[in-house]
């Protein structure tokens, strides 16, 4: 069993999602949303960095996933949500814990089965796949979603659904990714 902690990095919002895995199974642990209060950069980053040490030491996750930074229209967004993930990637490494970086796209196949999924298809898969009572708030789904990537990464089961959609000439998006079981 392994416990993992997704994180989705913003300088205003940042989320973070927490599952068990064994095996192919996860279920749910913790996930919640920073947000971040300090007016100026440093005071901005300072705080993302204490919010992450106090759920990494809360947790005691064994493995870490974040989202990989994407280019932004606006330069400036783009410049913060770095050091946004800067600030994470920093606290994660003080910790002595190895990190996964997966892509937006990435997140959104292993959990809805498109990359090109929105917000409100990656919230509605999380409640799904991890039977939730409730919707998360969307900085919190998307944590999650990239801890359930890491999941299905790390276990192999993207390799092995790809494999099987080769040999049923059939794309990613015809298998549950929780079970594999073709959709009909």
């Amino acid at each position: 069993m392994a416990l993992i902690l997704g994180i989705d990095p913003g300088s205003r919002i940042t989320g973070y999602g927490l599952i068990n895995t064994s095996g192919s199974h996860f279920s749910y642990l913790a996930s919640g949303c920073i947000r971040v209060k300090a007016e100026d950069l440093p005071q901005k980053l300072a705080q993302i960095y204490a919010s992450l040490a106090e759920i990494i030491a809360r947790y005691q996750p064994e493995q870490v996933a974040i989202e990989r930074v994407f280019m932004a229209k606006n330069a400036d967004s783009a410049l913060k949500l770095g050091q946004a993930r800067g600030s994470a990637v920093v606290c994660v490494a003080n910790h002595g814990l190895e990190m996964s970086e997966y892509s937006a796209k990435e997140v959104k196949l292993a959990v809805t089965g498109t990359g090109a999924a929105d917000k409100t298809q990656v919230q509605h898969m999380v409640k799904s796949l991890l039977k939730l009572s409730a919707t998360p708030q969307e900085d919190a789904a998307d944590a999650l979603a990239i801890a359930m990537c890491h999941a299905y990464t790390s276990s192999g089961l993207l390799a092995l659904s790809g494999q099987l959609a080769a040999k049923r000439g059939s794309s990613w998006r015809n298998f549950d990714p929780k079970t594999l079981v073709r959709r009909t």
